[in-house]
C-alpha cells in the first residue's frame, strides 16, 4: 500500500474500532498517561510559567518520539493508536445517557454523570442546566475528542496521534484558571490551542454542512459562527459551540459555574435556550460530524499523495 492509502486504512479502521468498542475498559494508555502526567507534576511543579512550560515539553515530547517509533508498527499499530486516541463513542453515550437521565427526572444520577463530560459544578445545576453543560461539551468534545485527532493523524500520522492526544490531556489536567495552574497551566492552555486551531473550524464547517441532519440550516450554523465565535473566551471552543448552536436553532452560554468560579459567558446563536430534546439532537449532530470527519481526512491522506 503506499502511504496515504496505508494512513486512511489505519484512519477507517481506527475509527471503526471506537466506534464498536469505544474506550478500552482496563488498561486504557490515555489513562496511564494521565497517571504519569499525575507523578511528574509532583516533580516539576513551582508557581511559574516556566515550569508548565519544562512539564509540558516532557511529557508531550516523549509521547510523540515514541509515536515516532510505532511507525514501525505499520496500519495495524496506526488503527489501534486511532482506536486509543478517539473518544467519540464514549462522548455520544455519555450525551444519550445524561439525557435519559433528565427525562426520568432523576437530576442527582445527571449531577454525578457530569463530570465526565466537563469541569463545571453540577450541585448548582437544575435539569435546563445540566443539558446545556452537556450540549456545549458535546460540541467541544466533538471536535476534541474526535475531529482533531483524525486530523492531526493524517497531517502526522502516529506522533500526531498520540502528541496530539497528550496536548489535550495536560489541557484537561492543569490548563486551568485557578491560583494552582493559573501560570503553571499557561503553557498546556496555549499549546492546546494552538493545536485545535484548524480541527476547531474543521468542526465548524462540518457541523454547517451537517446541520439539515438534525433538522438545522446550514447558513444558520455559519451565521452564528460568524457573529458570535469570536465573543468566545476559546478560540476554538467558539468556533464549535457557535456554530452547533445555529444548527441546533438553540441559544448557548450564559453564567457557567466551575468549580474554581464563576463565569458569565456570552450568548451564542438566536434559539431559546437547549433542552433535553436538544441534547439528543447535539448527539445526532456529533455523530454525523465524526462520520464525515473519517470520511474527510481519509480521502486527504490519499489525495494529498498522489
Amino acid at each position: 500500500m503506499r502511504t496515504g492509502t496505508s494512513t486512511a486504512a489505519g484512519l477507517l479502521l481506527g475509527f471503526a474500532l471506537d466506534r464498536v468498542f469505544g474506550d478500552p475498559r482496563r488498561w486504557h494508555p490515555v489513562a496511564g498517561f494521565g497517571s504519569a502526567a499525575g507523578a511528574l507534576e509532583r516533580v516539576t511543579y513551582a508557581d511559574r510559567r516556566s515550569a508548565g512550560v519544562v512539564h509540558e515539553v516532557l511529557l508531550v515530547g516523549a509521547v510523540t518520539v515514541f509515536g515516532v517509533g510505532l511507525r514501525r508498527g505499520g496500519v495495524v499499530a496506526f488503527a489501534l493508536a486511532t482506536w486509543t486516541v478517539l473518544g467519540g463513542r464514549s462522548l455520544a453515550r455519555a450525551g444519550r445517557e445524561m439525557a435519559d437521565r433528565l427525562e426520568s427526572g432523576d437530576l442527582a444520577g445527571a449531577r454525578a454523570l457530569l463530570p465526565s463530560l466537563c469541569g463545571r459544578d453540577p450541585e448548582v445545576l437544575d435539569a435546563d442546566g445540566l443539558a446545556r453543560a452537556a450540549l456545549e461539551s458535546i460540541a467541544e468534545n466533538t471536535s476534541d475528542a474526535t475531529v482533531a485527532p483524525l486530523v492531526w493523524g493524517a497531517v502526522a500520522g502516529t506522533p500526531g496521534l498520540l502528541g496530539y492526544r497528550a496536548i489535550n490531556t495536560l489541557d484537561a489536567m492543569v490548563g486551568y484558571r485557578d491560583d494552582r495552574y493559573l501560570r503553571f497551566g499557561w503553557a498546556a492552555a496555549r499549546v492546546d490551542d494552538l493545536a485545535n486551531l484548524l480541527p476547531a473550524r474543521i468542526t465548524g464547517m462540518l457541523t454547517a454542512a451537517l446541520a439539515p441532519v438534525v433538522g438545522g440550516h446550514p447558513a444558520d450554523a455559519l451565521r452564528a459562527w460568524r457573529r458570535d465565535a469570536s465573543k468566545h473566551p476559546s478560540p476554538n471552543a467558539g468556533v464549535v459551540e457557535a456554530s452547533m448552536a445555529g444548527a441546533l436553532g438553540v441559544r448557548l452560554g450564559g453564567r457557567t459555574q466551575y468549580r474554581y468560579g464563576t463565569e458569565l459567558r456570552p450568548t451564542l446563536g438566536d434559539g431559546p435556550a437547549p433542552r433535553v430534546a436538544d441534547l439528543r439532537r447535539a448527539v445526532r449532530m456529533s455523530e454525523a460530524v465524526q462520520l464525515g470527519a473519517v470520511v474527510t481526512t481519509a480521502l486527504w491522506s490519499i489525495l494529498r499523495r498522489r
